[in-house]
Formats: C-alpha cells, structure tokens, sequence
C-alpha cells in the first residue's frame, strides 16, 4: 500500500508510541510504502526544532536533523506538480495533497482536522493513522 503521510502523522510517530509509530514500523518493514516531498522535508525540519518538541528530543537522545534524515532515508521522494488551493485554512496542507497524487499514493494519513474533513483528494482517501492500522490489520 503506498502511503503519504502528514507532518503531524510522522512527528507522532517519530517521538511518540501509538498508531502514528506504527505506520513508520510498518514502512520499516515493508508492509507499506511511505513517499515524502522536498517541502514536507523541510516542514519535518522545522516542525522538529519548535520549542515544545526540545525535551522530547533530549530524552529521545536525537536532534532533528537525525530524524529527518532517518526519515528522508524511509520514504520515497517524489516531486509534486502545484495544483490548485484546495486548503484555504491552511495552505501547507496543499504540500500533502500535491505530493500524494505525485506519489500516486492509495492513502494519506493525518491527524489534521483540516485535511481530515476532505474525506479524500483526486479519489485518495484521507484517513487517521489508526484507521490505516486497522486497513493494514484486515
């Protein structure tokens, strides 16, 4: 099953446990394919360096560049073609939107409640991590 995930979607499973985890484990072990963008990247980057993640990290024993570029390593990158504003809360959601039909992914994962009340984008369904767990689990 190939796979986009959101920002929110992989900073959860990078610094926390729970189904955002295992949809990156499941991209470990091949069970799904995840794809990434160049600006979902840079987002990682500076979502992974606010304030409210530094303890979190410390602990981890990780700094951001660590991840992203685990991260970067984990998932296809694909380069997405622009497409229309689809998102007027918040145009950076567009990025996952526009990387997903790049990447003809079957899925996109996110916690976002923007992206979440599409439902689906160009026939791609927008689902939680723990809906795609489940997906997997069937």
């Amino acid at each position: 099953m190939h796979v986009v995930a959101d920002t929110n979607t992989v900073v959860s499973g990078l610094l926390w446990h729970g189904p955002p985890r295992q949809v990156l484990d499941a991209a470990r072990t091949g069970t799904i394919t995840l794809s990434t963008s160049a600006s979902l990247l840079a987002e990682l980057a500076d979502v992974l360096q606010r304030p409210k993640f530094a303890q979190r990290l410390v602990r981890a024993n990780v700094t951001p560049h660590t991840l992203v570029f685990g991260y970067a390593a984990l998932a296809q990158l694909v380069v997405p073609t622009p497409i229309e504003p689809v998102v007027e809360a918040d145009p950076d959601d567009d990025a996952v939107l526009a990387c997903a039909v790049a990447a003809r992914a079957e899925v996109i994962v996110s916690g976002d409640s923007d992206l979440l009340a599409l439902e689906s984008y160009e026939g791609i369904p927008i689902i939680t991590a723990a809906q795609l767990m489940i997906r997997i689990a069937s």
